[in-house]
């Protein structure tokens, strides 16, 4: 698929698509392209190509590539019964933070909050699941009864927005702790 491309001072070249279309960098020097708007559409995954399921319901096509995120394998399943494509354990929130938040809707803010930075440790896995995205669809499996409030729903939001967090979810406590005030010496 050819590509249009756009210079920009602090990225390069800016490659878009468009079909059968093509034009060269030269042919386009005269006009003004904002890179920053280029640039962000790119990096961001596609809401749709992101979804959710329990992984008791049965696999469909339209799944995509299917990722279960549990730490522990969900009960009454055989592994050789179940589709998946991959079963990421280390996403899965820690055992000590499942257990307090225990599916409770009054806790799942701080559990959101809680599960990002955990899941701040996981740079490169996240970069890699957000590149997936961009190519294919992909459905994170939940064995959870809640639909509304999980990992996988949490996760999700993750990859989509990053490390941002809707107001409700902040909290007080910052992830880093507070720079001293600088003091002059005089």
């Amino acid at each position: 698929m050819p590509a249009l491309m756009f210079g920009c001072a602090q990225m390069g070249l800016v490659s878009l698509r468009f079909g059968e279309l093509e034009v060269s960098s030269r042919g386009l020097s005269h006009m003004h392209v904002p890179c920053r708007v280029e640039h962000s559409v790119a990096k961001r995954p596609y809401t749709s190509s992101i979804r959710t399921k329990r992984i008791y319901q049965p696999a469909s096509r339209s799944d995509g590539v299917r990722i279960l995120i549990d730490r522990l394998w969900p009960r009454g399943l055989k592994k050789q019964d179940v589709h998946i494509d991959q079963w990421l354990k280390t996403l899965a929130p820690s055992t000590r933070l499942r257990q307090w938040f225990g599916h409770k809707p009054d806790r799942w803010d701080e559990f959101r909050r809680r599960y990002t930075l955990e899941l701040a440790q996981q740079v490169m896995l996240l970069g890699e699941l957000r590149s997936l995205t961009r190519r294919r669809r992909i459905t994170l499996l939940y064995s959870a009864r809640d639909e509304e409030y999980n990992d996988a729903v949490a996760l999700r939001h993750v990859l989509i927005h990053g490390r941002r967090l809707g107001p409700a979810a902040r909290g007080t406590r910052s992830a880093t702790p507070p720079k001293p005030p600088n003091k002059s010496h005089r």
